[in-house]
């Protein structure tokens, strides 16, 4: 998930340096959102990884 994010973050610098704004916007929000929920997901899966070993 996280390569998607940064895949996203990579157009919308690309759209930004062309000059396509929303399409730089929309590819922007898209990364954020992604990298959000990459990060609640590493955050869960690192602490409730670990009920399951002793």
């Amino acid at each position: 998930m996280l390569s998607w994010a940064i895949t996203f973050l990579v157009i919308a610098i690309v759209a930004a340096v062309l000059g396509f704004g929303g399409i730089a916007g929309t590819a922007t929000g898209i990364a954020k959102i992604l990298f959000v929920v990459f990060l609640v997901m590493f955050v869960a899966s690192f602490f409730f990884g670990r009920r399951g070993q002793s």
